[in-house]
């Protein structure tokens, strides 16, 4: 199982699964603990309903403190793996990994947003929102144009997509 504690004792790796060093998942944390409070306050549990007892009383879950649950959330997001291959990464089913997932990712984007690390995505305001920035100048769009030979004719251009699909079929 992937933990934060064994994590954090191999930079490489955690670079390697998050795309963040260390220092930069301990910069996040707080901003994502913030958020984290903000949609599941410590007052009520998870469906929303008043606590009755105290807030950390009962089993443990597989991410059970905010570390792993930001760790969970970063890992997915830098690889994209299949629900299944994150609930064996982190010690849960498919179906809790998916919970996770839809829990976990808009309060990423909130703390990555309150940092102002969240990118632009409306092109219209790109412009106004990068002359802001400081660092505006140092800043570049990562974008490659790729020319794709393919048939002119409408009729074959099918014929070619069925082809890749029955490679990709047969291949898998």
């Amino acid at each position: 199982m992937l933990t934060y504690e064994e994590l954090k004792k191999n930079p490489r790796k955690f670079v390697a699964l998050t795309s963040l060093t260390p220092e930069e998942f301990d910069y996040l944390l707080p901003a994502f603990e913030r958020a984290y409070l903000m949609v599941y306050p410590a007052s009520k549990t998870m469906a929303g309903k008043k606590r009755k007892r105290k807030a950390g009383g009962g089993r443990k879950g597989a991410l059970a403190n905010i570390e792993q649950k930001l760790l969970f959330g970063l890992v997915y997001q830098k690889s994209y793996p299949v629900q299944s291959i994150m609930g064996e990464l982190f010690g849960m089913g498919q179906t809790q990994a998916n919970e996770w997932i839809h829990s976990l990712l808009p309060i990423l984007k909130q703390a990555l947003d309150d940092l102002g690390y969240e990118p632009e995505r409306d092109p219209k305001k790109f412009k106004e929102s990068e002359q802001t920035r400081k660092d505006a100048a140092t800043s570049i769009i990562d974008g490659t144009e790729r020319r794709r030979q393919r048939p002119k004719d409408a009729k074959n251009r099918l014929c070619t997509t069925v082809a890749r699909r029955k490679f990709i079929v047969t291949r898998t």
